[in-house]
């Protein structure tokens, strides 16, 4: 007996690298078992510094990181990427005209809620923004409207979690390896893992995800601080939340994707 799937997966993310670094080997999980994937991102990431040592001084980071996200997301097997057309907002400071979260809600929103109309996906997955980027919160608060807005009704929603034990793990590196480094100002960071409903074992599609990280070799990945261990939690799992059906408990979910038809 065969099984057959219709599910269809969006991914709508802020920056380049956050579909790879965030979700990569959940694009990657959903590729192989034959579900249709898209993603959508809502920046070029041009605000992001280029990586020392990697003869990217000057470059054009906008287009530079929309090459790499076009080419990491082929590489796991995305079938369309959608790229909107605000400005990366920076990690602080106000934010300028044009940019994300200069954008009202209920407009960032609109633009994602016709995406999804269009694309008609079974699973939703967004950030869960526990890292603390206001392009992140923005992105998220906005699709989590735009699915229930929208005509078309997705089957599910996630949020894409960072658990917070590890996150706390990640900040003790940081602030050996990286003192100076600006996420040690926001404060606690990652999803508590109570709040943790589903866990995907991705640990098969370890060297393609690390694939896919090296190709946005313009920016410093935030596993590169990390002790092999750390790296091998973060990068070996998929872990969501999931808010559509609303969470009653029960036994945690092992996968997203549920088959519909056989033959």
């Amino acid at each position: 007996m065969t099984m057959t799937t219709t599910n269809r997966l969006l991914v709508v993310v802020a920056h380049p690298d956050d579909e790879t670094f965030g979700c990569g080997s959940l694009l990657a999980h959903a590729q192989a078992a034959g579900v249709s994937t898209v993603v959508a991102c809502a920046t070029r990431g041009e605000a992001g510094s280029p990586a020392p040592g990697r003869g990217l001084d000057g470059a054009d980071m906008a287009r530079v990181r929309e090459a790499e996200l076009r080419a990491a997301a082929d590489l796991v097997g995305v079938e369309r990427v959608e790229l909107f057309d605000w400005l990366d907002s920076g990690m602080d400071g106000e934010p300028v005209t044009g940019s994300l979260c200069a954008a009202p809600l209920v407009e960032v929103a609109e633009v994602i809620a016709s995406l999804i109309d269009d694309v008609r996906p079974t699973v939703v997955v967004t950030l869960d923004a526990s890292d603390g980027h206001r392009d992140h919160v923005h992105v998220r608060d906005a699709t989590l409207e735009a699915a229930r807005s929208s005509a078309w009704e997705p089957a599910a929603v996630y949020l894409h979690c960072l658990p917070q034990l590890l996150m706390r793990k990640w900040v003790e590196a940081l602030r050996r390896e990286h003192p100076d480094s600006e996420h040690l100002g926001l404060g606690d960071l990652g999803t508590p893992e109570e709040e943790i409903t589903t866990v995907i074992d991705t640990a098969d599609l370890l060297e393609l995800r690390e694939r896919a990280i090296a190709v946005h070799r313009s920016q410093t990945s935030p596993y590169e601080v990390m002790p092999a261990d750390l790296r091998q939690e973060f990068l070996t799992a998929e872990r969501l939340r999931r808010v559509v059906p609303e969470w009653d408990g029960g036994p945690t979910e092992t996968d997203i994707f549920t088959p519909v038809g056989s033959t």
